[in-house]
């Protein structure tokens, strides 16, 4: 079992490679679905920059665990499983924003896909453009096109995972033991983006509860 993160929003990368939803008893499940759909609608029926920017910036008031309570345990497949995926992505940005900066900038070199236009980034992205591009996808969760906001988080995912193999494989040349752990990000974050492709896929065919 992983362990519990702490406010503030504070994890390592081993953490974030570790952390996986359990087993979800059927009150909580319950919940998370209920919480995650009233969320959405609410703000679907308001969407007020008050209640965005109190969205976007709730995990780093509260911490990841408080999101993580309600909807880490959901199925990956489900509006709460989603929700949960999209605030992970971002709270591992604005942990370690220049490190992540990298790994998408070199995941955009290695791309021969639409990556890079899908997640709509400039290349090279500052620090600074990732952490917006972070809070843009959450906010696009809410308001705009549900969908586009998950294929977008997953592009990045995509590209990020591209970038953390190419340095692993930069390091493993040099016999570093980086390289495992960067080979360990880049499969967290292809698993990521394979979640939130698939919801985007649920929720264009109003299957995403």
């Amino acid at each position: 079992m992983p362990r519990e993160f702490h406010r503030p929003t504070q994890f390592s990368g081993a953490q974030f490679e570790a952390y996986q939803g359990g087993d979800d008893p059927a009150t909580l499940n319950r919940v998370a679905h209920e919480s995650a759909a009233a969320l959405v609608a609410r703000v679907k029926d308001d969407p007020s920059p008050e209640i965005l920017d109190r969205l976007v910036s709730y995990t780093d008031l509260h911490g990841i665990d408080a999101v993580a309570e309600l909807w880490a345990h959901a199925a990956a497949h489900t509006l709460p499983g989603a929700l949960w995926r999209i605030y992970l992505v971002r709270a591992v940005i604005r942990q370690a924003p220049d490190e992540v900066a990298l790994l998408f900038d070199r995941g955009v070199t290695a791309s021969s896909t639409i990556d890079p236009i899908v997640a709509g980034a400039p290349a090279p992205a500052s620090p600074e453009e990732v952490v917006e591009l972070a809070d843009l996808i959450l906010r696009g969760v809410f308001v705009g096109d549900f969908a586009l906001a998950l294929e977008r988080g997953a592009a990045f995912c995509r590209l990020a995972a591209a970038g953390a193999t190419s340095v692993a494989d930069d390091q493993d040349s040099i016999g570093s033991d980086l390289a495992t752990t960067l080979t360990r990000r880049a499969l967290r974050f292809s698993e990521l983006a394979v979640d939130l492709t698939a919801c985007a896929a649920l929720w264009r065919d109003g299957g995403l509860a």
